[in-house]
């Protein structure tokens, strides 16, 4: 993803490096592989759809938390050990879900690992960040991003070679934690000798003001909110779904890794749309395509629906996360740290509120068809919020 070159100066390259990395195991680990162990979980704990559905909240609920407390400035001139120390709790509580059976203790766990994937995102973010805004290198940042979506291709090929090994025993969910937690720690080593210092110093900007709230500001992070709804049900479940449909081995392997693939490369693939179209009709479409996707997992042949469904879930739901924040940054540029702090608080709710409801709808259903319509239907509902805003930031 980050082609060494002679437009790349060796620092800037371990930065970028560090950034994937990072990326790779506080997300792509940390915070996604809970969906190709789900099945494996579901099957040899056992847990309920509504079981599954609240640990996964969990962690969205410690997402938010740990985004919330790092918005505050106690971190100051620390922003690298923080992202270190929350890289080595990554990999702490990755290996404490292999030794419990307790859905309460799951959740709990997985509230730390969602509050230690955020530090991690964060601090992490704020170093590879400045330091290729400071170089004006775009490339750095694309790899930076491109990382979550590595981890989850990682993560899918850990999960099925640990499979292979264990043969299907009930307990080769516990070896895909432990398998994990090992990824995990050697990433921190890495990251530890790769990433700078601290981010590049920068004058203050001061204190902004108050967010003005215009209609535009108020519909796009009503569509935000919404989106973290509509996306997070197939990101928890699919491959629930797939296991379900006896999809088979292949493809449950296959549709998280593909969604991982193309999650890596889609802000690659969406740029070059932003200047012809403009980013409100982009982030559109982008939400039409990621809702196409949700419904190709019900509505086509068990065989193929959790490939395309996973291709068309990877390759937008992080273009919608990154575009739906720089279109809040354009409709609030007097207060652009607020507004990426109440977006983010909007779409934590949503992401926080649709496993809850997806695994208690297929456990009164019997199946995820009528969560995943959803879901389909909210991200729908999210373009059509957002269509006063397009002229705006057009």
């Amino acid at each position: 993803m980050l082609a060494r070159n002679e437009t790349l100066p060796a620092n800037l390259f371990r930065t970028g490096l560090a950034g994937t990395i990072a990326m790779a195991a506080a997300m792509g680990f940390g915070r996604f592989s809970y969906t190709p162990i789900l099945p494996g979980m579901m099957s040899g704990v056992p847990l309920s759809p509504a079981d599954a559905g609240f640990v996964a909240s969990a962690n969205f609920v410690g997402y938010l938390v740990g985004a919330v407390l790092a918005a505050y400035g106690w971190a100051s001139g620390r922003e690298r050990k923080v992202a270190l120390l929350a890289l080595a709790a990554t990999a702490a509580l990755l290996a404490a879900m292999a030794l419990t059976s307790s859905v309460m203790v799951f959740a709990v766990i997985r509230f730390f690992a969602g509050a230690a994937s955020a530090f991690a995102m964060i601090f992490t973010s704020s170093i590879v960040l400045s330091h290729a805004a400071a170089a004006g290198n775009d490339h750095v940042q694309a790899a930076h991003f491109g990382g979550p979506g590595a981890g989850i291709a990682l993560s899918s090929v850990m999960v099925m070679l640990i499979g292979l090994g264990y043969h299907g025993s009930p307990d080769a969910w516990r070896a895909d934690w432990i398998g994990g937690a090992i990824y995990a720690a050697v990433s921190l080593v890495a990251v530890w000798w790769l990433l700078p210092a601290g981010p590049v110093a920068a004058a203050q900007a001061g204190k902004e003001p108050a967010i003005v709230w215009s209609k535009p500001m108020l519909l796009l992070t009503g569509s935000y909110g919404l989106f973290g709804f509509g996306y997070v049900i197939t990101a928890t479940f699919l491959v629930t779904i797939a296991r379900m449909d006896a999809a088979g081995q292949t493809v449950e392997f296959l549709c998280w890794f593909i969604a991982g693939v193309t999650a890596a490369v889609a802000l690659f693939l969406w740029k070059p749309l932003v200047r012809p179209l403009g980013l409100g009709w982009v982030y559109i479409a982008a939400l039409l395509v990621e809702a196409l996707g949700v419904l190709a997992t019900v509505l086509l042949p068990r065989s193929v629906a959790p490939l395309i469904g996973g291709a068309l879930f990877g390759a937008t739901f992080l273009a919608i996360t990154a575009y739906g924040l720089q279109i809040g940054r354009r409709l609030s540029p007097a207060s652009p740290r607020r507004a990426f702090a109440m977006m983010t608080a909007a779409f934590g709710i949503g992401q926080i509120v649709g496993p809850i409801v997806g695994g208690w709808m297929a456990e009164r259903t019997g199946s995820f068809t009528a969560p995943t319509y959803v879901a389909a239907a909210a991200l729908v509902i999210c373009a059509v919020l957002v269509l006063p805003v397009v002229k705006k930031v057009s």
